[in-house]
């Protein structure tokens, strides 16, 4: 089941995700450079939108789909003035691994402590507990659209891991936001 929402509602772990109109949280997440792990926020993006796609685990089929497929659009997000930033719980060594295994140019950021899902309202409380996971804190798969202002235009999860965030709906507001 996919949520598309435009009402505000109060963050808060157990509630809803944060929705259209509100202020992107703040984040300082790790990934990995050329020169080792280096530090990203949302802040040193601003003035240009920002995709923010929440993925729940390198090395897994349907992020790797995701992000290869991202990856091989990248040119058109960046047409758009967009950075594309994907965030996971994995650790930055564990996704530059992934990168370079499968061609992933995507900006990776790491939510080790998983305090960004929290604050975007999309962490599992237990992900994939009938697969015997039982991790709780995982991202949910979804994406948002962050404005030059820092607010959230696009807001977009699935419960359901395996199920991609539309795309086409991602591109045709980064074209309205710039058009």
């Amino acid at each position: 089941m996919i949520h598309i929402i435009a009402a505000n509602q109060k963050l808060n772990y157990h509630q809803s995700m944060l929705n259209i109109g509100d202020a992107a949280p703040e984040f300082k997440l790790t990934t990995l450079s050329a020169e080792g792990p280096v530090h990203i926020s949302l802040t040193e993006h601003s003035g240009s939108p920002v995709v923010l796609l929440f993925v729940p685990m390198a090395f897994t089929g349907g992020c790797t789909k995701e992000l290869c497929s991202v990856t091989s659009e990248l040119s058109e997000y960046e047409e758009l003035g967009a950075k594309v930033i994907a965030i996971s719980g994995d650790n930055p060594f564990a996704q530059a691994a992934w990168a370079e295994k499968e061609g992933i140019k995507v900006t990776l950021a790491s939510d080790y402590e998983h305090n960004v899902a929290r604050d975007y309202g999309i962490a599992y409380e237990s992900f994939l507990p009938e697969k015997n996971l039982n991790m709780g804190g995982v991202p949910k798969r979804s994406a948002f659209i962050i404005d030059a202002q820092g607010i959230i235009q696009y807001a977009e999860s699935s419960d359901n891991p395996g199920e991609l965030p539309s795309f086409t709906d991602i591109k045709a507001k980064l074209n309205e936001l710039v058009g």
